[in-house]
């Protein structure tokens, strides 16, 4: 009897053994995001305490998104070849170290470098936690799951904003070493945890080791109480046409990746240019009385339902459909901050704004690694990461020419941004909800 891993999958449906990975995968997701979200937290007291002007010391924004664009490129391209097993060991390894280190710069140059490793780390780990996670899912439940996955990033925002809240109220002398601190912390954790996380199936059978992914799809079926495989059972890997793993630019990959490319380079645009850019306004000037770390808690908590949404629209309506929703609502949101005449209509407009483009992201996510097949499923998430990760780099200097016409004419920016992702998606001609991944 012949088996697709995915079918064997199928058999195990999602239980003890998702949960732990969700878990694991998401322990680290969370830190992730307070590595990334922590630039626009720490640089106001990064500013006081080296005595920089604050677009200097949103530097380490731009540096940290360079390693993060370094890192997707690079360790996404390494996991196809190697696994992803091991990646994701050194790449959370990395994390950890280099996060801490932070902690204990004593110069801005030295931080400047350690954001930069740090950025590597992490920029290496988020798509390969992806791909990961997704070749351990059967395609019933994939979507769901993965946005779950991602739905850990507003858990590391909510940790970072409470963190940077308790740090101002108890006038700590420098805030950003307590951000820094916490946003290491999960990723300490993670490191040990990620050696029960056994190498992929589907990329197993893909390197011809058929044994050892019928090992692991047994260990999934005994961990869920399934029953294991029948001793006639034989795991094959699905068919792919000819060509079709060759490069993610191949003839029938070719329209997609450039779309979902652009796609990722302007949601990354406009959500780098909101959350590096609003944490520091809402620190220290806001609007009337929407300000201070308190708001920004809310803005974080805004954010899971957001992935709540996302997560049953992916199923129940399909992953395209749920993304340009969420695309076209978080330019609504952006578009009502412009137009707010009051402080109670910007509040609403910047929790609108948190609870769609993280819904966004969720989306994304869940739709990207279904696109290509394992072969190339850490490369096209790599790339797609690269991309994000570009848009990272660039909007703390190209946004700051659109924030000196104006907030309100910066968020408007996003609004355009927004909506030219929708119309590029409609260029994607691919559903993947339930479809078995090749």
């Amino acid at each position: 009897m012949q088996l697709t891993v995915d079918e064997a999958l199928g058999r195990a449906g999602t239980g003890r053994f998702h949960k732990r990975l969700l878990g694991i995968f998401g322990l680290v997701w969370a830190a992730d995001a307070m590595q990334v979200i922590a630039v626009g937290f720490a640089a106001p007291s990064i500013a006081a305490t080296f005595g920089l002007e604050r677009v200097t010391a949103l530097q380490i924004g731009t540096i940290f998104f360079l390693g993060m664009f370094i890192g997707a490129f690079v360790f996404g391209r390494v996991a196809d070849r190697i696994g992803r097993r091991n990646i994701l060991i050194v790449t959370v390894a990395m994390d950890a170290v280099f996060g801490l280190a932070s902690v204990f710069a004593q110069d801005f140059t030295l931080l400047l470098a350690l954001r930069f490793m740090t950025g590597i780390a992490v920029g290496g780990t988020l798509p390969v936690d992806y791909a990961m996670m997704a070749e351990f899912l059967p395609p019933r439940n994939r979507g769901k799951w993965l946005v779950w996955l991602e739905g850990f990033w507003a858990v590391g925002t909510i940790a970072i904003a409470i963190t940077a809240w308790v740090a101002a109220s108890h006038a700590a002398a420098a805030p950003w070493r307590w951000i820094f601190a916490i946003a290491a912390l999960p990723a300490l954790i993670g490191v040990f945890l990620r050696f029960w996380v056994p190498e992929s199936p589907m990329y197993l059978i893909r390197r011809g080791k058929t044994a050892e992914a019928m090992a692991v799809v047994n260990r999934i079926l005994t961990a869920n109480g399934a029953q294991p495989l029948p001793a006639d059972a034989v795991l094959v890997a699905p068919t792919i046409p000819a060509g079709g793993e060759r490069t993610i630019f191949s003839p029938g990959l070719r329209r997609r990746s450039l779309a979902m490319l652009a796609v990722w380079f302007l949601v990354s645009l406009s959500y780098y240019g909101v959350f590096v850019w609003v944490p520091g306004q809402l620190a220290t000037e806001g609007f009337g009385f929407v300000r201070g770390y308190g708001f920004l808690v809310i803005l974080a908590l805004a954010q899971l339902p957001g992935y709540a949404l996302a997560a049953w629209a992916v199923e129940a309506i399909g992953r395209r459909r749920t993304l340009m929703a969420f695309l076209i609502l978080s330019a609504a949101g952006c578009l009502m901050f412009t137009l707010a005449s009051g402080a109670a209509l910007v509040a609403l407009a910047l929790i609108v704004m948190s609870f769609a483009l993280l819904g966004t992201w969720g989306a994304l996510y869940a739709f990207t690694p279904e696109l290509y097949p394992t072969a190339l499923r850490g490369t096209g998430m790599g790339t797609a990461s690269a991309m994000a990760r570009l848009g990272g780099i660039l909007a703390p200097s190209l946004l700051a020419i659109a924030f000196a016409r104006g907030f309100g004419f910066a968020i408007g920016s996003f609004a355009v941004l927004l909506l030219i992702a929708a119309g590029i998606l409609a260029l994607v001609d691919a559903e993947t909800r339930d479809a078995q991944i090749a």
